[in-house]
């Protein structure tokens, strides 16, 4: 029975990816099978439950998206940013780092892409189990969560890169046929609406006690983040101080070496690694061999972000590693510390965290003026790596040690360095200085040629 099982729970999996992976575009999608869909995906709660692990895996073995890596988000935005540099033999990645993508580009190709396969399988989870006469009530609630969060994830990730995009909510390829690009306003409206669906569906426990799927407070997690980019900063503290108060569930890890274990204190939501026991951010960032020549591993750590830390600062000692090449120091992100296992994972992928809450409530408070307030989060994160604290009042000061010290915390994690530059319309200033070249429109990626010459309702960005 047991095997029966295993073999029924690959099945689904595998019938959800093939969906995927037979699209060639997410506006030119095939018509769905629905009735192997009904029959065999959503006939009880197992299986029904084994398709929404079928998106986690997909976002972890794709590799792009949020699968952590070279053409990932963290890769590529931190590429935009002033994080890595890369080799002069990856001229996909090479585009990023320069900000000037060329609409054929293979890696924003697969961003775009594995982006929309993760919100048309989460498309068909909700409409599968709409459609089930069989699935328990307890149980419909719990993966329609999951799966709205889940797709405000990736519609978050989408018009933050690209701007105005197509939103794709039915599997219906007669209706994504037509699809036209709606406004950032309309996708973040729709985001909001996705995460307080699913604070209202689910709980605030973790189901099977792993950090891998998303509970009530995880959907609370990403909308604090939206609110302060949409810069409504009272919701935004309300919001992170729900979570900060969650005092049960989570708190900073004493150990900043505890940090991306799995489900750590400090873990809000994570990706856990299939079929090996490391993370890709752990294989592809750890180096082994020179950067400027490998073609496994080829970014790393610029000498500017590195010399920005204090020379006692925790993050520097244990969270950036060196590699000596004939004669050169190349800095490396080692918040993962596992670079290849064939054994039972013991990092996941951390993509919300609970030092996040701090820095956004901080942020909040200090646009609200609440100046007390915005010092004592900053100062949590600070302590916690060692430093004294921060003691300046004025609100732009603050402001801009808010900012230092989020590069400090979220380097090489989920753009958070190009989002912050965006958000805060930083980056004409901060990147025309070193991308020769740089033009205001560079802000976006473009949308991807192959999506243009297949959709005829798509437009390119401006400056492409």
């Amino acid at each position: 029975m047991k095997s029966l099982y295993k073999f029924r729970f690959y099945l689904t999996c595998l019938i959800v990816s093939l969906y995927i992976l037979s699209c060639k575009d997410f506006v030119e999608i095939d018509p769905p099978n629905s009735r192997v869909i009904g029959s065999t995906v959503f006939e009880n709660d197992r299986l029904a439950t084994s398709a929404i692990e079928g998106v986690y895996h997909r976002m972890f073995d794709s590799g792009n998206f949020a699968g952590g890596g070279q053409w990932s988000v963290t890769t590529v935005a931190g590429l935009s940013a002033d994080e890595f540099e890369v080799n002069p033999f990856s001229s996909s990645l090479q585009e990023f780092y320069r900000c000037d993508i060329d609409p054929s580009n293979p890696a924003n190709l697969a961003l775009w892409s594995s982006a929309y396969s993760t919100i048309y399988m989460v498309n068909a989870v909700m409409e599968g189990l709409k459609s089930s006469s069989v699935i328990t009530p307890e149980t419909k609630k719990q993966l329609e969560g999951e799966a709205r969060f889940v797709r405000a994830f990736s519609y978050f990730y989408l018009v933050n890169l690209f701007g105005d995009v197509p939103l794709i909510i039915t599997t219906d390829y007669r209706v994504n046929a037509k699809a036209l690009q709606v406004s950032p306003d309309d996708i973040y409206q729709a985001i909001i609406n996705d995460l307080e669906h699913s604070r209202q569906l689910l709980d605030d426990t973790y189901r099977n006690s792993e950090r891998t799927h998303p509970n009530r407070l995880v959907a609370s997690a990403l909308l604090a983040r939206v609110y302060l980019y949409r810069q409504e900063w009272s919701r935004a503290a309300d919001l992170a101080t729900e979570l900060i108060g969650s005092t049960d569930t989570y708190s900073l890890a004493e150990d900043i070496n505890d940090v991306f274990l799995a489900n750590s204190s400090e873990a809000i939501w994570q990706i856990a690694p299939t079929n090996v026991g490391n993370t890709n951010e752990g294989n592809m960032f750890i180096l082994t061999s020179s950067p400027v020549s490998s073609p496994w591993n080829p970014v790393y750590l610029k000498e500017e972000l590195v010399s920005g830390f204090d020379n006692h600062d925790k993050r520097l000692l244990h969270w950036i590693g060196t590699f000596e090449s004939n004669g050169t120091t190349f800095y490396y992100p080692f918040k993962y510390k596992i670079r290849l296992s064939s054994g039972q994972p013991t990092e996941y992928a951390t993509v919300l965290r609970f030092a996040e809450q701090y820095l956004i409530r901080s942020e909040a408070r200090a646009r609200m003026g609440d100046i007390p307030g915005a010092l004592a989060d900053l100062n949590l994160i600070r302590n916690r790596s060692g430093l004294e604290n921060y003691t300046g009042n004025s609100e732009q000061e603050l402001l801009a040690a808010i900012l230092k010290e989020r590069r400090k915390e979220f380097f090489s994690e989920w753009g958070h360095r190009w989002l912050d530059f965006k958000r805060l319309s930083l980056a004409n200033d901060l990147l025309s200085p070193d991308k020769e070249g740089w033009r205001t429109t560079d802000v976006l990626y473009p949308i991807p040629q192959r999506e243009l010459d297949k959709a005829p309702t798509l437009n390119q960005n401006s400056g492409y």
